[in-house]
């Protein structure tokens, strides 16, 4: 049961500037002291704990007199990748996997260096790395403070969800009260009146999610949205404008693209496979992605036809795992190819591709 009785003070030298505000404002003292107390009840077993309060309430102050060789601030990246910032002494797998688990999908961007990054990536790369680390206990201060408040919310989400699967315990500080209901603390002290409570019923309760799909028919529409989406892409930026387009979104804000074709087959003329799938970063790590694919295929399966895909993404295969409905059809590597120049080349190397058809 972590207790704290903290006193700051501050005595500045009487400078001409201090004395100068000191009889301006007809202040008879120039040591200035503040004294936060509080008790903070841990339940014996939970992950995720959250300190909020507005500003100058002593939230860092409780966290550094608490948690002294758990806190966290920010890191420090030195390298041409993220992937070289990662610990040392963890291996590829583990760190793609800890990437894909808070929504940080994108294999491109694992390949960048952390200050081109968005601000959003940027919480994800740092949160990945707070996971990596060798602390049981990750104490994160300005949480989503330098993001907007949808990244913040959704970030959040994802990460609640990563740390649940690991044995390491959580403590998110921040200013914003709107996370809570996303992260899904197990604790709550908020320091504007110095109060603990316990959150238990929050684990039952996902937030509410405004989830929309929308197809798009006219041909420049297609390329429109798709220009939105291609960067995005882990594989390839072109786009074949005769596929069926859907767009998702969520809560209003667009948050989705993928387009489905018809795929040639000797003796089988049914089969629709998909040709893109993209999810907007600030938005991986909902299950998104899946939802959409799944709504697209009872769309497609209505009409007679068959619904594939083929992907090698880490964390689509993931998701069509866990997904009872879908059946892996074939699970390998393609074969390498010197592409125009005699290299190989990202979008055909020989990479684990698998492919998958939906069984409802």
């Amino acid at each position: 049961m972590p207790t704290f009785d903290i006193i700051k003070r501050s005595n500045p030298k009487k400078s001409f500037r201090v004395a100068s505000v000191m009889g301006r404002f007809d202040l008879q003292d120039n040591q200035i002291e503040e004294r936060f107390t509080g008790v903070i009840e841990l339940p014996n077993e939970w992950n995720i704990g959250l300190i909020v309060g507005k500003s100058g309430t002593g939230k860092t102050t409780i966290a550094k007199q608490l948690y002294p060789n758990a806190y966290i601030t920010n890191f420090t990246y030195s390298r041409e990748t993220i992937l070289d910032d990662m610990p040392e002494n963890k291996s590829v797998d583990e760190i793609i996997r800890t990437f894909n688990a808070v929504g940080f999908n994108s294999p491109p961007s694992w390949l960048k260096p952390y200050n081109v990054l968005s601000n959003g990536e940027k919480m994800r790369v740092d949160l990945a790395r707070a996971i990596l680390s060798e602390n049981d206990l990750i104490v994160f201060d300005e949480f989503t403070s330098v993001v907007d408040r949808q990244i913040a919310r959704v970030g959040s989400f994802a990460l609640q969800k990563a740390i649940r699967k690991t044995k390491k315990k959580f403590i998110a500080i921040t200013c914003h009260f709107d996370v809570e209901d996303w992260l899904l603390p197990d604790w709550v002290f908020e320091t504007d009146m110095m109060t603990f409570r316990q959150c238990e019923w929050k684990k039952k309760n996902r937030p509410e999610l405004n989830f929309k799909i929308y197809e798009i028919y006219k041909k420049q529409d297609k390329s429109y949205y798709w220009k939105m989406f291609a960067k995005y892409h882990y594989l390839s930026h072109t786009h074949n404008n005769s596929a069926r387009v859907f767009i998702a979104t969520l809560n209003d804000d667009i948050c989705g693209f993928c387009s489905v074709l018809h795929f040639p087959h000797p003796y089988v003329h049914n089969i629709k496979k998909v040709h893109r799938l993209v999810i907007f970063p600030d938005y991986q790590g909902l299950g998104i992605g899946m939802r959409f694919l799944n709504e697209i295929g009872k769309i497609i399966l209505a009409d007679k036809n068959r619904f594939t895909i083929t992907t090698s993404s880490p964390a689509l295969i993931y998701g069509l795992k866990k997904e009872k409905n879908w059946r892996c059809l074939n699970y390998g590597r393609n074969k390498a190819h010197g592409g125009l120049n005699g290299a190989d080349h990202w979008s055909s190397s020989n990479r684990f591709t698998t492919s998958w058809e939906l069984i409802l």
